[in-house]
């Protein structure tokens, strides 16, 4: 099993602003004339509306003439590093990953809001009631260091443990459908901080439990996932930009408006049982939105704990 050392935050963004460094230099961000168009996404059901833009097209029909491409990757890591060497334009991730790279310089945006989705610490072991009781010898699974999984429970950490790094070191990064199966065998993993399916998936099995969920971690609602965009792109192409914005929006009402629809195409993609995502997409807290909230919570907490530099203004975050 592949396993990450988390580092600390003053280490992990010292490395961070080198990386950035040495791919903005090299970085080409160059769409020139020839109407190309990079996305990436990531795992999960946060990112329905876009399966449903390229199930139906609708891209496509806004912008015809375009060649579209789309990427899945990992984590943002994997995505802030194509979209600073020019090989993406597009990118789809939490606010916590866009703010680092923003504050490391990065010059991109977020555009667009995506989904607002349940998110949660989920373990198997008996011992494990609350955040307490979790030891050196304890694994949590997430995607990345910087994610909103890793914000959210280092807040969690801080106000109830009164150490935001208090779990740094339990932590090992997975794509969500390694850790969904890592702590499904119950050996190494023994709680993974998920989203929708997994966390649904995980929690219908007999003996595991929520301890933590986002929530109560950021002390109010926020965005899960947001549309970044490059700079270079964003001005080179603002009708792309707009003509992704309406797809989002027909997308979401289609979810809304063809539930079973909208389940036949996205068990597909997640080769799970229609019905059962069909339950997911019409829960009450699962919610496609173009709107962004929440960032400023993200904003004073990481300010405040190192992840992002203090002296940064993020006022220029938003593409207008």
């Amino acid at each position: 099993m592949f396993k990450q050392k988390v580092l600390p935050p003053i280490i992990f963004l010292f490395l961070l602003s080198g990386i950035l460094f040495i791919v903005s230099c090299s970085g080409k961000n160059d769409t020139g004339d020839n109407k190309k168009l990079v996305i990436a996404e990531q795992f999960g059901l946060a990112y329905a509306p876009l399966q449903i833009i390229r199930a139906d097209k609708i891209l496509d029909k806004e912008l015809p003439g375009w060649e579209i491409k789309w990427e899945k990757l990992v984590n943002t890591a994997s995505i802030r590093e194509a979209m600073l060497s020019g090989n993406l334009d597009v990118g789809f991730m939490a606010i916590p990953p866009f703010l680092i790279g923003y504050s490391n310089g990065m010059k991109w945006k977020m555009f667009t809001g995506l989904s607002s989705v349940p998110v949660g610490l989920v373990t198997w072991k008996d011992s494990i009631k609350t955040l307490s009781d979790f030891t050196d010898n304890d694994r949590i699974a997430l995607p990345q260091p910087g994610s909103i999984q890793h914000m959210l429970l280092s807040m969690a950490a801080e106000k109830h443990l009164g150490n935001a790094g208090y779990f740094d070191n339990m932590l090992i990064t997975m794509a969500h459908p390694d850790g969904m199966n890592a702590l499904l065998q119950k050996k190494d993993v023994t709680a993974h901080f998920t989203s929708p399916p997994f966390i649904m998936q995980e929690l219908k099995i007999p003996g595991f439990r929520l301890i933590l969920n986002g929530k109560e971690a950021a002390g109010s609602d926020f965005t899960f996932a947001v549309g970044t965009v490059t700079d270079s792109f964003s001005s080179k192409s603002p009708e792309a930009v707009a003509a992704i914005i309406n797809a989002i929006k027909k997308a979401s009402e289609i979810i809304k408006n063809e539930p079973d629809r909208s389940a036949e195409i996205l068990s597909v993609e997640y080769q799970s049982d229609k019905e059962e995502i069909l339950e997911y997409i019409k829960r009450d807290d699962i919610i496609y939105s173009t709107e962004i909230n929440g960032t400023d919570i993200f904003i004073d907490y990481m300010k405040k704990s190192g992840y992002v530099k203090p002296e940064i203004n993020f006022t220029g975050i938003y593409y207008k």
